[in-house]
């Protein structure tokens, strides 16, 4: 299992904010990590995060993980002292009233919680739909606007209250765990290589903006030109209720990282990560993907330049986009494993080229 610094640092990563656009908080948590053992450290003008190690190999693998969050941004200040605002990525309607969140202001953290008209006053109809979020509010205790506009401002980004915890003994739950579970495996993965002399560059980036269309994945890969790139990003655990299996597939807590097979996915990458969990025996799920292609930082990583041998791994995840996510340390820790030892196998002049490997 990980160390203590390690779970120090899953916990600081965890209740930090960073909305997609506003990552500051989280990319200052990731870079001090990463300064601890990486050969370079540095943030770009994005909002990247990226470490690197043994940076003179001409063999560079890059490894994403995307920091940004789900969230809201304020539009409006009412006369009341009541925040209206948007989301920030894709939220789900259902859980977002009586939620807590946490205005990230100038000034602070501002606590609030998003308020609605109480059931007794909603008609029949209104009971049984999801209110729209132009209909809802923040509530921070203001008395009044001027009150609320002395301790935040329109444009000022708001995250989802900091909750992590464990649960029993292997299981963690907190938001944003998508994808700040991607970044701690692919930072942990650097920790690992460099402790051992792995013949690639490495270059680890905590990506930002992914839920606005993977934008820092974008960036980031055109400036560093990898010859190899994994992403790491969680998948939807379907041991609940009601998940159709035969569209997605059979992924379970603690049974292990998923790897995906989708266009998305280098068919040479990917049966070198197969070889190196069977040599090693590292337990892994599979999984067709929820797509054909798209949806994660894997795919613009794929298209940059002239092309790119991209694998994704993935970390089973129970109750995306809502205010409480759930990962098991098991599949993570497996993540970790699995992308450093597939690293240690890669060298300078190994081809990823379909069908003449």
């Amino acid at each position: 299992m990980f160390n203590k610094k390690s779970l120090d640092f899953l916990e600081s990563l965890m209740s930090c904010s960073g909305p997609s656009g506003f990552e500051e908080q989280t990319a200052a948590v990731f870079r001090d990590y990463l300064s601890g053992f990486a050969d370079k450290v540095y943030t770009d003008v994005t909002g990247n995060t990226i470490g690197i190690i043994n940076e003179k190999s001409p063999m560079k693998v890059m490894l994403a993980g995307h920091y940004d969050e789900i969230g809201y941004q304020i539009t409006f200040i009412s006369d009341e002292g009541l925040l209206h605002f948007r989301s920030v990525g894709g939220i789900d309607k259902l859980v977002v009233p009586g939620s807590e969140v946490e205005v990230l202001s100038e000034k602070g953290c501002v606590h609030g919680v998003i308020g609605k008209k109480p059931i007794h006053l909603q008609k029949n109809e209104e009971r049984d739909k999801a209110i729209e979020l132009k209909d809802l509010w923040i509530d921070i205790g203001a008395e009044d606007k001027k009150d609320a506009a002395g301790r935040v401002k329109v444009g000022d980004a708001v995250a989802m209250r900091r909750n992590f915890q464990m649960l029993g003994k292997h299981r963690i739950k907190s938001k944003g765990t998508d994808d700040k579970v991607g970044a701690f495996v692919v930072a942990e993965t650097l920790r690992e290589l460099s402790l051992r002399k792995p013949k690639s560059a490495v270059y680890c980036v905590g990506t930002v903006q992914e839920e606005l269309g993977l934008r820092g994945a974008s960036a980031s890969a055109f400036g560093i030109a990898p010859q190899v790139g994994f992403a790491v990003d969680v998948t939807f655990s379907t041991d609940i209720p009601d998940v159709p299996k035969k569209e997605i597939g059979d992924i379970r807590l603690g049974k292990g990282p998923v790897i995906a097979r989708n266009a998305d996915n280098n068919p040479v990458l990917g049966r070198k990560i197969r070889e190196v969990a069977k040599k090693k025996k590292i337990i892994c799920q599979e999984e067709a993907g929820f797509r054909a292609s798209g949806g994660t930082d894997t795919s613009v990583i794929q298209l940059t330049r002239g092309g790119v041998a991209t694998a994704l791994v993935s970390i089973p995840n129970r109750y995306m986009h809502s205010p409480v996510e759930i990962c098991d340390l098991r599949d993570i820790e497996g993540a970790v494993k699995l992308l450093t030892e597939t690293i240690m196998s890669i060298k300078p002049g190994d081809s990823f080229i379909p069908g003449i490997d």
